[in-house]
C-alpha cells in the first residue's frame, strides 16, 4: 500500500514538471522524500501502531463464568514445500498460543470453556484454516468436544456474521476475542456491529524500528497498519451508505 503511495506521488511530480509547473514538482518530489524517511526510519508506523495497538496492551481476560467462549481468528494458512500438508501462517502461531493458553486458564475454574475456531478457504486451499488450526490446538490438549470449528468466513466481516449464531446456540455468557494486536480494532468493531460483546485479547504486539537508514520491516508494519486503518474507515462509510446489514443489539433474539 505505501508502494503505491510513492508512485501516485511520483507520477503527479513528473506529471507537474512535465507542465512545467517546477514549484509543485519539488515540493510533491520532496514530500515523498520526506516520507520515504519517515516510513522507512520508523516514526510513521511508530505512531500508527501505537495509536492502533494502545487499547489493547493489557491481555486480561476477565473472570471467567458458568458459560464461557474463546473465539480465534485465523490468520491464513500455508502448504508445507513437498508435501500436500497445510499448516497456520506464521503470524497464526501466536494467536494459537494465546487462545490455547486461554483456554486451559479457563478450564481450571471448572467452568464450562468452549474454543471456536474461526476462517474458511480465504486463500482457496483444499481445507479450511479452522481446520488447520483446530489441529494444532488439538495437539496443544484443547478437548474435542470444546472445540467448535466455523469453516465459512473469507474475510474479518464473516468472522463476525457467521461466529454470530454459534455463539448464540452455546448460550456464551462471556466472550473472548482473540486475534493479532493490529487486527483488534477491527475485528473488535466488526463483532460489535453483530451483537457481539467480546472480551478483546491480544495475540501479539508488533513495533516500529526506530533506525537512520530506512528499513524494509518499517514499510511491512506500516503497510498492515493502513490496512487496517482503511477497513475501520470503509466500515464507517458504509453504514453512513447504509450498505452495511443493519447492527444486532448485544443479547437480541
Amino acid at each position: 500500500m505505501t508502494c503505491i503511495v510513492f508512485a501516485v506521488l511520483l507520477l503527479l511530480a513528473f506529471a507537474a514538471n512535465w507542465r512545467r509547473r517546477r514549484g509543485l514538482a519539488r515540493s510533491l518530489a520532496g514530500l515523498t522524500i520526506v516520507l520515504f524517511f519517515a516510513v522507512g526510519s520508523g516514526p510513521l508506523p511508530r505512531w500508527l501502531l501505537r495509536h492502533l495497538q494502545q487499547p489493547y496492551v493489557a491481555t486480561a481476560p476477565g473472570d471467567w463464568v458458568a458459560h464461557n467462549a474463546i473465539v480465534l481468528l485465523t490468520a491464513g494458512s500455508v502448504p508445507v514445500a513437498g508435501s500436500y500438508v497445510l499448516e497456520p501462517q506464521w503470524v497464526g502461531y501466536g494467536r494459537i498460543v494465546q487462545a490455547a493458553a486461554l483456554y486451559r486458564q479457563c478450564k481450571s475454574t471448572g467452568q464450562d470453556c468452549k474454543l471456536l475456531v474461526s476462517g474458511g478457504r480465504s486463500q482457496h486451499y483444499r481445507e479450511a484454516e479452522s481446520l488447520v488450526y483446530g489441529r494444532v490446538l488439538s495437539r496443544l490438549g484443547v478437548d474435542a468436544a470444546d472445540l467448535m470449528l466455523e469453516q465459512q468466513s473469507m474475510n474479518t466481516w464473516q468472522n463476525a456474521q457467521f461466529s454470530q449464531p454459534l455463539l448464540k446456540a452455546l448460550g456464551a455468557q462471556h466472550i473472548v476475542l482473540v486475534t493479532s494486536g493490529t487486527h483488534l480494532p477491527r475485528a473488535s468493531l466488526y463483532f460489535a456491529h453483530f451483537g457481539i460483546a467480546a472480551i478483546p485479547v491480544r495475540a501479539d504486539y508488533v513495533a516500529a524500528q526506530m533506525t537512520w537508514l530506512p528499513q524494509t520491516y518499517n514499510f511491512a508494519v506500516t503497510d498492515i497498519a493502513m490496512h487496517e486503518y482503511l477497513g475501520m474507515a470503509l466500515y464507517h462509510l458504509y453504514n453512513a451508505m447504509g450498505w452495511n446489514v443493519t447492527a444486532t443489539q448485544p443479547g437480541a433474539p
